[in-house]
């Protein structure tokens, strides 16, 4: 049936939606967090002088970039809102289906 079908590729494009946003929100909270990690780096390296820098490092790693990391959620929100959409008219067209066979 062609709106089982509908329905089926909304739930999974809402799926997808949902762990896009996660992973968005998980790289929003890493650069955050990186960010702050960085700022105490700098205040301990103000603090023991410029000259000793051996004993502070900064975190090594990838950090994600923030900017990035909103877009993707943006995005992730709106794909959620166009396969909800897709799932509520799949709803419909079902419901108009079963009234019509009744």
């Amino acid at each position: 049936m062609a709106v089982n079908d509908i329905l089926n590729a909304g739930v999974q494009g809402f799926e997808l939606a949902r762990q896009s946003a996660e992973q968005a929100a998980a790289d929003i909270n890493k650069a955050t967090l990186d960010q702050q990690s960085e700022q105490q780096v700098a205040q301990q390296r103000q603090l023991q002088g410029a000259s000793s820098n051996e004993g502070v490092t900064a975190p090594v790693g990838q950090t994600p970039r923030l900017d990035e990391a909103v877009v993707d959620l943006k995005v992730a929100e709106f794909n959620a809102k166009a396969n909800a959409q897709t799932i509520r008219t799949a709803d419909e067209v079902l419901g108009t289906l079963i009234d019509i066979k009744v």
